[in-house]
């Protein structure tokens, strides 16, 4: 049976293209200088046994194992984006900045790409500025509970100035990371930790993925605070099954529909493997949960593209 996708063309905001190795990189090292390898080891058993269990649920298939080049991955991206009606699609992640900008150039008129550096590391400002200004990226993904310094420290405000400066959409991941046995306490865990930093680059999009990811309470909070961030509804947004009180994709788009209107929501998924691809599951249930609440038509599209469109200065 043929999918009834919506009647306009998507834009997903949040996509990790596959390359080899993982973001936890730097986690791991730390633990394993902290507790020992053997400890890792038996973390990483249980969280395979977590990750059996969340395919079985959700019947994706399982990552392939044989190795792809970067240009065959980018072209099985692309041809994805044309079977689903896909206008855009926002690579957060992409094994570094240069091999990223190398990705978006093979489809420029379908890929756009964020640089994703640690906003602490040494000259990351500059690193920023020539991510933008060289190789034309055009937002900034940040993993805020792998920081191993307050994200509202002073010594980030330079990163902070070159986004304001560009105007560009900075995407910060606060909450549980890594799936069942992942990080469930950080640093930088709580998106509240954005408070100052929000105030004080008023013109810089801060948009926080996954609904806050378990901070629900949280994200509301910073978002009525602060009118510059943005919320983005990507992944299967599991985490619901562990809050302590009852919650659904449908509640969670009604709560910020409520709380900040359609113009600071963002529709995106998290895709990255293959052979699953594109998870169009995540934009049915969504696009199901936004019907299902009535919102307009022309709500819809500013969720499901307009706004991103805009953030990532598309419509100009």
């Amino acid at each position: 049976m043929e999918l009834r996708l919506p009647e306009w063309p998507i834009i997903d905001f949040h996509v990790h293209f596959p390359v080899p190795g993982s973001f936890l990189g730097g986690s791991r090292q730390r633990f394993i200088a902290r507790f020992g390898q053997r400890k890792w080891d038996l973390l990483a058993k249980a969280r395979s046994e977590y990750q059996e269990d969340w395919f079985l649920s959700w019947a994706f298939p399982r990552p392939e194992e044989a190795s792809r080049t970067w240009e065959e991955q980018a072209d099985r991206w692309r041809a994805e984006a044309d079977q689903y009606n896909l206008a855009r699609v926002v690579f957060v992640t992409g094994g570094g900045n240069d091999q990223l900008a190398k990705i978006v150039a093979r489809h420029p008129d379908r890929f756009l790409g964020f640089a994703h550096h640690d906003p602490f590391a040494p000259d990351a400002a500059r690193e920023l500025e020539r991510a933008v200004t060289q190789l034309g990226l055009r937002g900034y993904k940040v993993f805020a509970p792998l920081l191993d310094r307050r994200l509202d420290d002073e010594a980030a405000f330079p990163v902070w100035e070159v986004a304001e400066r560009h105007r560009l959409p900075v995407l910060i991941h606060f909450g549980i990371l890594g799936g069942g046995g992942g990080t469930g306490n950080a640093l930088n865990i709580d998106p509240l930790v954005l408070h100052d930093v929000a105030k004080g680059f008023p013109e810089v999009p801060f948009v926080i993925p996954h609904f806050g990811t378990g901070y629900v309470r949280e994200l509301l909070q910073l978002a009525w605070a602060c009118r510059n961030v943005y919320v983005d509804s990507s992944g299967n947004n599991e985490w619901v099954r562990w809050m302590p009180y009852d919650l659904d994709i449908q509640t969670l788009f009604r709560r910020f529909y409520e709380t900040v209107g359609p113009e600071r929501i963002i529709f995106g998924t998290d895709s990255s493997w293959f052979p699953r691809g594109f998870a169009i599951r995540y934009l049915l249930d969504q696009f199901r949960a936004c019907r299902q609440l009535r919102l307009p038509d022309e709500h819809l599209r500013l969720i499901f593209g307009g706004n991103a469109a805009r953030l990532l200065h598309l419509d100009s």
